[in-house]
């Protein structure tokens, strides 16, 4: 499915799962702000591993492509997340900072967010557990212009982001 069709059917609640630890901060026309966190029992290296590699964890009903293994990432200041196949390509964003183990932001307006022309900047968080796994954080923060009824958006990046971070907790191949 491509990834406006299904923000809007996530949007007009068809099959919401709910993750207790999601949560769209706050929402308005101009700019959403969501945070969502997850516990993995993989260690921080192991994350950041799977996390640089989002062909291995991003969904596929949610590229361009249909298919999550033309996803690449370059984990550089400057480096980009991109989806190339043969019909096409897209830049879904750029990295703004990237410390190993830790931290990856991005500017990234994904999706339709692109054609709306907002500033969308997602902060991937990794800290390590008493337990040897990881706590992975999201805080993904958009901003635009009152057209840009960002609030109405907010509910489907949500469900996409909810659905990302549940996938990267997992080890590889779950």
């Amino acid at each position: 499915m491509k990834p406006q069709l299904f923000l809007l059917s996530a949007l007009f609640g068809l099959g919401l799962p709910t993750l207790a630890s999601a949560e769209v901060i706050a929402s308005a026309p101009d700019h959403f702000t969501l945070k969502l966190e997850a516990h993995s029992d993989l260690s921080p290296a192991e994350t950041w591993a799977r996390l640089v590699e989002p062909s291995e964890w991003w969904q596929s009903d949610h590229t361009y492509s249909g298919d999550a293994s033309n996803l690449s990432l370059d984990p550089q200041a400057g480096g980009l997340w991109r989806e190339d196949w043969d019909g096409g390509s897209v830049w879904h964003g750029s990295v703004l900072q990237a410390q190993p183990e830790q931290t990856l932001v991005l500017s990234a307006p994904f999706g339709p967010l692109q054609g709306l022309a907002v500033m969308s900047v997602w902060t991937i968080s990794l800290a390590p557990t008493e337990s040897g796994g990881t706590k992975i954080t999201f805080d993904h923060v958009t901003n635009g212009t009152g057209a840009s009824n960002l609030d109405a958006l907010a509910p489907a990046v949500d469900f996409v982001k909810q659905q990302a971070i549940e996938s990267l907790a997992r080890p590889s191949g779950e």
